[in-house]
C-alpha cells in the first residue's frame, strides 16, 4: 500500500477513537474523515487500492476529455439540424446516442473508470482533516451533551504509516433538569400540555440538540392536526439555561406568535371539491359535475365511482383542519393505482378552507414486458415475463391483470444419477382487482375501512412444467381479501378460496421408480397424482421499522401463516369425494417466519431468521399432505451448506454412492420445519460486501416413515438431528440489485451415525474445503433474508 508515496506522504494505516465511554462510538468514528483502506488480515493486502490502481493504469484523463469535445461538437450540429428538422427520427437516435455518450465520458472524468469507481484509492495523511474531524467531534459531544468534552489527537508516523489516535474525554455529561413552555397564545398552551405524551424531551435525560429539532417538529405535527393550518415549526424556539455547577440544564420552549394578530387562527374545512382533468388534449374534457355525500365531484368523463373515491377521501366539511387526514387521504387515493398524481390544495377565506384535490387518470393500459434470468436449484436459467394492466375495468376503479411468463430454469434430476436439466415452464394468470372487500364482507365496510387499502382479488391461473420426468399441469382459482394498517406496519390478507386442479403424465422409467418408494413408503409418488386440493389460508406481516430497507437502524419482520386444507370438504361434506380419479386432501399448516436485522455500525450488520412451520394431515388424507405443501431445507434461502430442499428428515441416512458420498439426488419433505439462520455482513469496497454465516436446521415428520428411518420427531433425540452449517459469501450491492455467492460447509450432518456427525474437523490445508461434498456453492439475487 505504500508503493508509489513521494517523500513526506504516509499512507493512513490506522484511524482508531478511544476514550468513548457514554457517547455513541460508531457516530464518533464516522467523523474520522480518513478511514483506513479496508485490508485482508494477515496479507496486509487492499482489494480495494489493488482494483484502483488497475484503473489508473488505464486511466488517461486528457484522452477522455478530447473525446469529450468531439462528441459535444456533433451533439452542437445535430441539435442545429433538430431544429430545423424535429421529426427526423434518424437524427433523434443519433442524438441521443451521442447524449449518452458525453454522459458516460462526464462520469469517467469525474469518478474514474470502472476499476477506480470499485477500487479505492490509497488514504494519503492530510494533517487538516485530521484537525476538522477533531473540529467535529467535539462539536458532536456538545451538542450531545458533553458541554465540558475534550478531544486531542496523536499521530506516530513509521515506515511510511501514520497511526492516529483521537483521544476523547467526555467529562460529566449535562443532564435535562426542567421544561417548560412560554407563549401568549393560550390555547397553544393548553393543547400542548396535553399532547406530552409522545415528547421527545424527558427530565433526568441527557441534553441532545436533535431531541431538540425531533420536538420542534413533533410540536408543528401536533398543531397541525388540531387545525392550526399556518402555522410551522418556525414560530417555535428554544433557550438552553446551563448549570455549570450542578452540570444540568433547563430548556425554556418558546412558541411565537403572528405581530399582526397576537394567536394563531384554527382553520376549519368548508367545502371539498375533487377534480379529475382530462389525460391529454385529444380527449375533451367535459366537466362532468355531481354531488356526492358532501363532496362536490368534476370529472372530465362520468367514467369513475363516486362512492369508491370517497371512501378514500378522509376529509369532512365542518371538520378542523387535519394534516394527516390530507397526507392519508393523497397516500390511499395513490394507491388506487388510478391516478397519475394526486395534489391537495386548500383556498383560505377568513378562517375557512376549501379544499381541491386536483388528479390526472393514468394510462388506461400498461404493458410490461421483462427478459432475465432467475436461480433456482443453484443454476441460473433465463425467463421471459409479460402483463397487461387495464384500468378501472367495470368503472368501479377495478384493475385486470394479466400476467404471463415462460422460462428455462436448470433443476437436478431425479432419474440419472448427477445429471441437469433444463425444465420448461409457462405459466399465465388473469385477475382482477377490486379496491373494496366483495362478497361476504361487502355490507357496510367500505366507508370503515378505506383507510386500511382493502382490496378483494379474483383470479383464475394456469402452469405448465415439462421436464425428462414429467409433465405436469395445473389450473387454480383464487378469492383473496388484502389490507394493510395505515403506517404499513402491519399487512394482513386472507384468501377465502385457494382450489387447484393438477394432472401429471409421468416419464414410464420415472413412474416405475415412484412406484419403488411408495412400496418402500416414501409419498413422492402423490405429488404426480391427479389431485383436487383446496383451502382457506390467512397470513399476518408484521414489519417493525421498514424491515427490508436496510437502513442504519435496527429492524424486524415477522411472518405468520396459517392454512386449512379441505375448505370445500368440509363445507360441501365427504359426497365431494366420491369421484375417484382424483385425490383429496385434509390438512393443517402454520409457520411463523421472524427476521432481525441488527447494524453493528456504519460498515457491518447482523442479520438472524428464525422459521418454524408444522403441516399435519388428517381425515381422507390419510397420512400425506399435497406435495407442494410439505416443507424442504437446504439452499440458498435455507441451509447453505446443503443442496436444495435434499436435508433431512431427522436423522435419515440417504444411500451412498459408490465413492462414498451420499445420494442427494431426491427431494426430502417433511412436516415439521425449524431454522436458525445468522449472518455477518461487511461492506468490504466499492460494491463488495462479505459474509460469515451459520445455519442450523431440520424438518421431521410427525409419525414414523418406514422408507426413512429417523424421519420422525421424537423429544428425546431431536436436538441431536439439528444440522448445522457454516461458511462465507461475497456480493455485489447495486442498490437496485444484489448478487450473492455463497460457499456453504457441512459442520454437524445428522445423516451420520452419532459420534460421527461433527465433520468440521475434516477441513485441513490439504482439503481446506473438507471430504467432497461437505461444501455448497449457492448463487443468488437478493440477500438470503
Amino acid at each position: 500500500m505504500t508503493k508509489g508515496l513521494k517523500e513526506n506522504q504516509f499512507v493512513v494505516f490506522n484511524a482508531e477513537v478511544k476514550g468513548v465511554e457514554n457517547s455513541d462510538p460508531d457516530a464518533l468514528r464516522n467523523l474520522v474523515s480518513q478511514k483506513p483502506n479496508t485490508r485482508i488480515p494477515i496479507f496486509n493486502f487492499s482489494p480495494g487500492v489493488f482494483l484502483f490502481r488497475i484503473g489508473e493504469l488505464t486511466y488517461d484523463s486528457a484522452q477522455l476529455a478530447k473525446r469529450k469535445i468531439a462528441w459535444r461538437e456533433e451533439a452542437v450540429l445535430l441539435e442545429s439540424q433538430l431544429e430545423k428538422d424535429a421529426a427526423n427520427r434518424k437524427f433523434s437516435r443519433r442524438y441521443a446516442k451521442v447524449t449518452s455518450q458525453i454522459a458516460a465520458l462526464d462520469k469517467k472524468l469525474e469518478y474514474g473508470n470502472w476499476f477506480m469507481r470499485t477500487g479505492n484509492p490509497v488514504i494519503v495523511y492530510d494533517s487538516l482533516k485530521t484537525l476538522e474531524s477533531q473540529r467535529q467531534m467535539k462539536a458532536y459531544l456538545i451538542n450531545n451533551g458533553f458541554f465540558d468534552a475534550e478531544v486531542a489527537t496523536q499521530t506516530e508516523k513509521k515506515k511510511k504509516k501514520a497511526f492516529v489516535n483521537y483521544e476523547v474525554r467526555e467529562n460529566r455529561p449535562y443532564l435535562i433538569d426542567s421544561l417548560f413552555t412560554s407563549t401568549s397564545d393560550e390555547a397553544i398552551e393548553q393543547l400542548l400540555k396535553s399532547s406530552t405524551q409522545n415528547t421527545h424531551l424527558q427530565l433526568n435525560v441527557r441534553y441532545n440538540q436533535n431531541d431538540l429539532s425531533r420536538e420542534r417538529q413533533r410540536v408543528e405535527d401536533v398543531l397541525k392536526d388540531h387545525g392550526y393550518y399556518t402555522f410551522s415549526k418556525s414560530y417555535v424556539e428554544y433557550i438552553v439555561y446551563k448549570d455549570t455547577i450542578d452540570k444540568t440544564v433547563a430548556i425554556e420552549q418558546v412558541v411565537r406568535v403572528p405581530s399582526s394578530s397576537g394567536f394563531h387562527p384554527v382553520y376549519t374545512i368548508d367545502s371539498i371539491r375533487f377534480i379529475i382533468s382530462s389525460p391529454s388534449d385529444a380527449i375533451q374534457d367535459e366537466k362532468q359535475s355531481t354531488k356526492y355525500d358532501g363532496l362536490y365531484f368534476q370529472m372530465y368523463q362520468d367514467r369513475y365511482a363516486e362512492k369508491i373515491i370517497r371512501s378514500r377521501i378522509f376529509l369532512n366539511n365542518g371538520d378542523r383542519y387535519n394534516r394527516t387526514d390530507v397526507i392519508e387521504t393523497q397516500r390511499q387515493l395513490a394507491n388506487l393505482d388510478m391516478f397519475r398524481f394526486v395534489n391537495i390544495s386548500f383556498d383560505t377565506l377568513a378562517n375557512s378552507l376549501t379544499a381541491n384535490i386536483y388528479t390526472m387518470p393514468n394510462q388506461k393500459y400498461q404493458v410490461t414486458n421483462q427478459l432475465g434470468a432467475s436461480v433456482t436449484e443453484q443454476l441460473p436459467g433465463p425467463f421471459f415475463s409479460h402483463s397487461l394492466r387495464n384500468r378501472n375495468l367495470f368503472r368501479g376503479l377495478e384493475i385486470f391483470e394479466f400476467n404471463f411468463r415462460a422460462g428455462l430454469e436448470g433443476v437436478a434430476s431425479a432419474t440419472t444419477e448427477g445429471g441437469v436439466y433444463r425444465s420448461r415452464e409457462l405459466s399465465a394468470s388473469g385477475s382482477v382487482i377490486f379496491p373494496q372487500f366483495l362478497i361476504p364482507f361487502n355490507f357496510g365496510t367500505l366507508e370503515k375501512f378505506g383507510r386500511y387499502n382493502p382490496r378483494t382479488r379474483a383470479l383464475l391461473g394456469y402452469s405448465y412444467v415439462n421436464r425428462p420426468e414429467y409433465v405436469r399441469e395445473a389450473l387454480n382459482t383464487i378469492l383473496a381479501y388484502n389490507w394493510a394498517t395505515r403506517n404499513l406496519r402491519q399487512q394482513f390478507s386472507i384468501n377465502l378460496l385457494d382450489a387447484n386442479l393438477i394432472r401429471s403424465s409421468l416419464n414410464p422409467f420415472f413412474q416405475e421408480r415412484l412406484e419403488e418408494l411408495q412400496d418402500q413408503g416414501n409419498n413422492l409418488i402423490n405429488s404426480f397424482l391427479p389431485s383436487y386440493v383446496s383451502s382457506i389460508s390467512g397470513q399476518v406481516i408484521i414489519n417493525f421499522n421498514q424491515y427490508g430497507l436496510y437502513q442504519r437502524r435496527a429492524a424486524s419482520l415477522w411472518r405468520l401463516f396459517f392454512e386449512s386444507g379441505g375448505s370445500t370438504i368440509n363445507l360441501l361434506g365427504s359426497s365431494l369425494t366420491q369421484d375417484r380419479s382424483l385425490r383429496y386432501f385434509q390438512f393443517l399448516k402454520f409457520q411463523s417466519d421472524f427476521r432481525r436485522y441488527l447494524p453493528l455500525s456504519n460498515r457491518s450488520t447482523l442479520a438472524y431468521r428464525l422459521n418454524v412451520g408444522l403441516a399435519k394431515p388428517y381425515g381422507i388424507s390419510e397420512g400425506v399432505l399435497p406435495y407442494e405443501k410439505y416443507f424442504f431445507a437446504g439452499g440458498s434461502t435455507s441451509i447453505r451448506a446443503w443442496q436444495p430442499r435434499r436435508l433431512g428428515p431427522g436423522s435419515f441416512t440417504p444411500e451412498v454412492r459408490e465413492d462414498g458420498t451420499f445420494d442427494y439426488r431426491f427431494e426430502q419433505p417433511g412436516e415439521i420445519l425449524f431454522e436458525a439462520m445468522f449472518e455477518f455482513r461487511r461492506k468490504l469496497f466499492g460494491y463488495f460486501d462479505g459474509a460469515f454465516f451459520i445455519d442450523a436446521g431440520n424438518t421431521w415428520n410427525f409419525q414414523e416413515d418406514p422408507s426413512r428411518e429417523g424421519a420422525d420427531f421424537r423429544v428425546d433425540r431431536f436436538y441431536k438431528e439439528i444440522a448445522i452449517g457454516t461458511g462465507v459469501g461475497l456480493r455485489m450491492d447495486f442498490d437496485f440489485l444484489v448478487l450473492r455467492l455463497d460457499m456453504g460447509i457441512k459442520a454437524f450432518d445428522p445423516a451420520r451415525p452419532e459420534g460421527e456427525r461433527f465433520i468440521l474437523d475434516k477441513l485441513s490445508f490439504n482439503r481446506p474445503l473438507g471430504e467432497r461434498g461437505q461444501q455448497v456453492f449457492n448463487i443468488g439475487i437478493g440477500y438470503p433474508f
